[in-house]
This record gives structure tokens, C-alpha cells and sequence, in this order.
């Protein structure tokens, strides 16, 4: 047998090894940087085409435009970034440090808060810094990273920001399964993470899928304030609350309403009665850490904030990407339904109402006089 056939084997061998331990390499480093966990996937996402395209088919998607102006593209990675061969998936928890440590114990604080309907709930990702530049900035000095230890490197980090099926990606290279809710699920974190990528053009051997183990429980889907999942792995955002509260632009369906309560931006309720979740871990970043003033304020303080004052108190945070008018529209359906309910606030709560009854915005102004008629 030729020599050069000994030598392209142990080439090939050679490239196999420093794969491998370059992928380990990457977990540590990435431990560094507060990921959670990462995980490798290939880019043959050819087998969740069908679901992708029964699901805007059926207009699940709503105002979410982009969803479909991206069609497929968003499981064909090679075709979003010409090149890509691998994805490397990371994971962050995002629990606030001071979280409770007894079992249930954050879930039952969070699930209180239904019942003082005078109070703003405001979704737990979003009590603190945006997670969006977090993982982007810390994504990017992982790729400098790794580029320093291969010859070239071409590669782009993402989170939740371009046409990417990350939940999908993350399951495929071993950060969990898809729970009924659709949302991922990790044995040892529950599902109170973010996630990212970094697709490469080098090819690293990829991680092993986990099985699932959801079982026959169907806690997500009977707990659904507005019935958004509509079958196991199936949502329809149309009517999930943290689709309407922060990406639907428009009026609220007035069916919608009165079920929506005082989540005023989000909403956890899947995630918070998921058994999962109790293993739930808190974040080593401070970024997570809740800001004062988002959570457990009455919402005759934040309807009361000023464009300025909005903007203010939102610097930095995930809340300011849906703007002082739909912050406004959010709190009046808020404030109609502690109306609905009877609330010792309700001279407050109409009070300040009416001081938006004129509201420039003519989609304040109808979500306004809605809650006073409540």
C-alpha cells in the first residue's frame, strides 16, 4: 500500500482528535464565560421542514412577519450563512442569583403575584439586563476564542436574532428536548436559560440528542392562561400573552383580555408549573439580577411613567424594545382586569385611566376605555 495512504490516514486521524479536544476546549472556555453549556449540531435540519411549514401554513406565527418572510431559511443554516458546516449551541441560565433555593418555593412567590391584581407582572427573563447583547458579547469573545486556535475560522453568533430554529438546534446537539410548551427542557436545569449560536465553517463532531421525559404530564398545557397550546408541541402564538404583550403591535383581541390578568410584559406560567423547573439553576452573572421597580410595582406607578421616564427605566433592559405605547396599552388591559375582579386600588386605578382617556395614540386611548368599562 502507498505511504501516502498511511499519511492521509493519519492525517484524518490527527484532524478527528484535535476536534475533539478542541470542542472540550470550548466548554471550558465557555464554562469562563458564564454559558451554561455547549453543544455541537450539524446543519441537516432537513427533517424539521414539515413542521416549520405546517406552522406558518396555519398562521400560528401572527404579526410575526419575519417568521415567514424567512420561510425555510431558518432550517437550512448552510443557506443563511454560506459555509456554515457545524453549529455550536450555548446555553445561560438566567434564575436571578437571590432566587429562593427550597424546592417550589420560587414557583409559589412568582404564582402569588395573580393574586394582588393591582401589580404588574413583568416576565422573569426580563427583570434585568438585555440578554440579548449578554450572550451576543460573550458569544463573539468565545469565537475570537476558538479562532486563535484554528488556522481560519469564518463564523457568526446569534441569539434570537436572526432566521435561526434554536430550540431545535440546541435539542439536536444534547442541551435537552422540546417539552409540550415547545420550549427546551434540560434534566439538570429545568427551562430557565437562554440560548445562542455560533455557526462555523469547521466541521466538530457533534453532540448526542438526550431522549425526552415529559412523559404523560400535560401541566404546560392545562395551566396556559389563554389556551396558546392548542395540542403537545404545538403553540399558537396568536394567543400566547407573551406574544401579544410583546411582539403583536396592534389591539389585543378583546376575547383575550380579561384572560391575560396583570402580566403586563410575558408571561412563565408554562415554565413555572413544569416539574422540570425545579432544578432550575441561578445565573453566576450579575446581569441577571433583578432591577428594582419591575417587579411587584403597582401598576397605577408604571402607567403613570412618562415616555422619558420609560425610557429611562428601561435603559439596558428587553422591556424597551416594545416602546412607551404598547408599555401603556399592556397596563390598561392590566388595570381593567383588576377593575373586572374588584380591587381596593379601583378609585386609583380609574383615576389614573382617565388621565390617558385622550392619549394621543389612538391604541391607548381604545385599550383605555375598554378597562374603565370593565
Amino acid at each position: 500500500m502507498p505511504d501516502n495512504v498511511f499519511y492521509n490516514q493519519r492525517v484524518v486521524i490527527s484532524s478527528h482528535q484535535f476536534n475533539h479536544q478542541l470542542v472540550s476546549q470550548i466548554q471550558t472556555w465557555a464554562r469562563e464565560l458564564g454559558f451554561s453549556q455547549i453543544g455541537i449540531a450539524g446543519v441537516d435540519l432537513s427533517s424539521a421542514e414539515p413542521g416549520l411549514s405546517a406552522w406558518l401554513a396555519a398562521g400560528f406565527h401572527g404579526d410575526m412577519h419575519y417568521m415567514a418572510a424567512h420561510g425555510l431559511k431558518r432550517a437550512r443554516p448552510a443557506e443563511l450563512i454560506p459555509g456554515t458546516v457545524s453549529v455550536i449551541t450555548a446555553r445561560m441560565d438566567y434564575l436571578p442569583a437571590a432566587t429562593p433555593a427550597a424546592p417550589g418555593q420560587w414557583q409559589a412567590i412568582e404564582f402569588s403575584r395573580l393574586q394582588r391584581p393591582e401589580e404588574g407582572i413583568v416576565s422573569v427573563y426580563a427583570r434585568g439586563r438585555d440578554y440579548h447583547k449578554i450572550m451576543r458579547s460573550r458569544l463573539q469573545k468565545l469565537s475570537e476564542r476558538i479562532a486563535t486556535h484554528v488556522q481560519t475560522l469564518g463564523h457568526r453568533a446569534f441569539t434570537d436574532s436572526a432566521p435561526v430554529l434554536e430550540a431545535e438546534l440546541a435539542a439536536r446537539s444534547g442541551q435537552g428536548w422540546r417539552g409540550k410548551h415547545t420550549l427546551l427542557l434540560n434534566r439538570e436545569a429545568g427551562s430557565m436559560f437562554f440560548l445562542g449560536e455560533i455557526y462555523v465553517d469547521l466541521a466538530l463532531p457533534p453532540s448526542e440528542p438526550v431522549t425526552p421525559h415529559c412523559g404523560s404530564c400535560q401541566a404546560c398545557i392545562d395551566i396556559c392562561p389563554t389556551q396558546a397550546i392548542v395540542a403537545p408541541y404545538k403553540l399558537d402564538a396568536r394567543r400566547c400573552i407573551s406574544y401579544l404583550t410583546i411582539e403583536h403591535a396592534g389591539p389585543i383581541p378583546l376575547e383575550l383580555r380579561p384572560l391575560m390578568g396583570n402580566r403586563i410584559y410575558g408571561c412563565d406560567d408554562c415554565q413555572l408549573i413544569c416539574p422540570w423547573n425545579k432544578f432550575a439553576q441561578r445565573s453566576s452573572l450579575p446581569d441577571f439580577d433583578e432591577r428594582q421597580g419591575l417587579s411587584g410595582q403597582q401598576l397605577v406607578t408604571l402607567f403613570g411613567w412618562s415616555e422619558e421616564a420609560f425610557l429611562r427605566f428601561t435603559e439596558g433592559s428587553p422591556i424597551r424594545r416594545i416602546g412607551h405605547e404598547r408599555w401603556l396599552r399592556n397596563i390598561a388591559v392590566a388595570m381593567g382586569n383588576a377593575l373586572r375582579v374588584g380591587s381596593a386600588a379601583d378609585a386609583e386605578l380609574r383615576a389614573s385611566l382617565q388621565t390617558r382617556a385622550s392619549h394621543a395614540s389612538e391604541l391607548v386611548r381604545e385599550h383605555v376605555l375598554w378597562a374603565l368599562s370593565q
